[in-house]
């Protein structure tokens, strides 16, 4: 009889349901098709809310309270910049945050880190990483599910999607909706959306700054998305922004950029063409063809502006946009992960 392989699921971030609990959930999402146990360390049953949020089914993992790792055949661990005590087959220590971090020399953690196996979000992360614990992760991009927004009708409509929030990247929608007014007069028949989530850590202050920022402007905000809705943005939207890390140094302060962009990436896969800050992981979404990366607002400004009058051109770029995203597809995450997993 073939014994049931189990894994241990550990998140200490459940609560933010950002791109992280995406990550980790597609993890799990994985390992249950493979025919793994998998146990999920968090107090509640939240499979309901993951299929809302991203449409990833969990019903079948078991959520527990205990995070006892000596009888797992594999422990996934997202690190909240400390690394585990683990006695399982084999520990995979995610790190979805690029934590610059002082080289820690500990025997302790010397031995961990060359025991467990390393994996980053973006090559963005992994610099920092392997820097701060002085190991070779694994690079395995986000899965995103790249066949879940089609394309639709696409109307003059430039859209932003993120959380509200900054408690790690600053998302710098003020400024997305500052470029916007500068260049609403000459965008006629226009208009941009701002989406995201009013999640833990959301900044009123910020949304009152855009709504007074934006009135008498074509511009709606659209707070908390579903999944529904946002397929429609996505699938109407003919341009995507973003301002993510803008005045920051990357190198200094590398947790206020975004460390990779899944967001982008389903923008992308729906046919927008991208116009993002030129920093973080961001750089590692686009190539030549697929969207622009900027490095000043003017410059954000010049590129919509050139694109709107460009139909055509913009036609092709939405094009290459969507054969772009599927090398963030879900199946190749999950053939990278078989790989370490083995």
């Amino acid at each position: 009889m073939i014994k049931t392989k189990t894994a241990f699921i550990y998140n200490p971030y459940w609560l933010t349901l950002g791109g992280g609990e995406r990550y980790t959930a597609g993890v799990a999402d994985f390992l249950i098709k493979l025919g793994w146990k998998v146990d999920i360390y968090w107090p509640r049953n939240i499979s309901k809310s993951l299929k809302n949020r991203f449409n990833i089914d969990l019903s079948h993992a078991n959520f527990v309270s205990e995070d006892w790792t000596f009888s797992y055949d594999l422990v996934f661990w997202v690190s909240d910049g400390s690394l585990p005590t683990s006695f399982a087959k084999k520990t995979l220590v995610h790190f979805q945050f690029p934590f610059k971090l002082s080289p820690r020399f500990t025997l302790n953690n010397f031995l961990k880190s060359h025991l467990y196996t390393f994996v980053c979000n973006s090559r963005f992360t992994k610099r920092f990483i392997d820097q701060s614990f002085r190991v070779d992760s694994r690079v395995i991009y986000p899965p995103i599910d790249t066949e879940l927004f089609p394309v639709t009708k696409k109307t003059n409509t430039i859209l932003y999607v993120g959380r509200f929030s900054g408690l790690t990247q600053n998302k710098n929608q003020l400024q997305l909706v500052k470029s916007f007014q500068k260049i609403s007069p000459r965008l006629s028949g226009w208009k941009l959306i701002v989406a995201g989530g009013l999640g833990i850590g959301h900044d009123e202050k910020l949304i009152s700054l855009l709504k007074n920022a934006a009135k008498n402007l074509p511009i709606e905000f659209v707070f908390n998305p579903d999944l529904k809705t946002l397929k429609k943005l996505y699938g109407q939207a003919k341009i995507f922004w973003s301002a993510s890390g803008f005045g920051t140094e990357e190198f200094e302060n590398p947790l206020k950029v975004e460390h990779f962009g899944i967001t982008v990436v389903e923008a992308m896969s729906a046919g927008c063409v991208p116009v993002i800050s030129n920093l973080g992981g961001h750089k590692e979404i686009l190539d030549f063809k697929s969207g622009f990366l900027w490095d000043s607002p003017a410059e954000l400004e010049q590129i919509t502006l050139s694109l709107a009058k460009s139909p055509k051109i913009l036609k092709y770029l939405s094009i290459e946009a969507q054969k772009r995203s599927k090398i963030f597809s879900t199946a190749c995450f999950q053939n990278s992960l078989a790989s370490i997993i083995g």
